[in-house]
């Protein structure tokens, strides 16, 4: 049994660096390498630390979203400086979201078990409730005790 909860969220709008991923949904070996290999470029090539500098927290979000029948992904933060010319503005909606809350010895890990955790078994036990499309995200919060912790978050509707 998967350890969910659902709560209520504001709208949000986090700005990120994306990619789109190439891998068959299903291949989730390759969707992980590719996922990996764009946080390491966007963390050495500095675009990364430009946008946790300009960020209005400390959280750095990884979100999915379909965008006209591609798979992306990007690396992102609130904030509400301006957008760098290659980011993209991405709109949470207000309501409802499944969340998993977890930690991990790096963020990396943190993401993909988030994801197996969330929607490998929580959204499948959730059944009053569906997950209809949109951004989902993972939020990297912090470290404490050596590790990475944070949460994914799902937007859902009632069923």
């Amino acid at each position: 049994m998967a350890e969910y909860t659902l709560e209520q969220k504001d709208s949000f709008t986090v700005i990120g660096l994306g990619t789109e991923l190439k891998s068959d949904y299903t291949d989730f070996v390759g969707i992980n390498k590719e996922k990996t290999d764009f946080w390491q470029n966007v963390s050495q090539d500095g675009r990364l630390e430009h946008l946790k500098s300009i960020s209005t927290n400390d959280y750095v979000f990884a979100v999915s979203e379909a965008v006209n029948g591609k798979m992306m992904y990007y690396a992102g933060v609130m904030t509400e400086a301006a957008a760098p010319e290659e980011a993209r503005v991405i709109q949470f909606p207000k309501g409802e979201y499944l969340v998993v809350k977890g930690e991990a010895q790096t963020a990396d890990e943190l993401n993909n078990r988030l994801a197996g955790v969330a929607f490998g078994q929580a959204l499948g036990e959730a059944k009053n409730v569906a997950y209809v499309g949109g951004p989902n995200t993972t939020v990297e919060m912090g470290h404490r005790n050596g590790m990475v912790y944070g949460e994914m978050w799902i937007p859902v509707v009632r069923k």
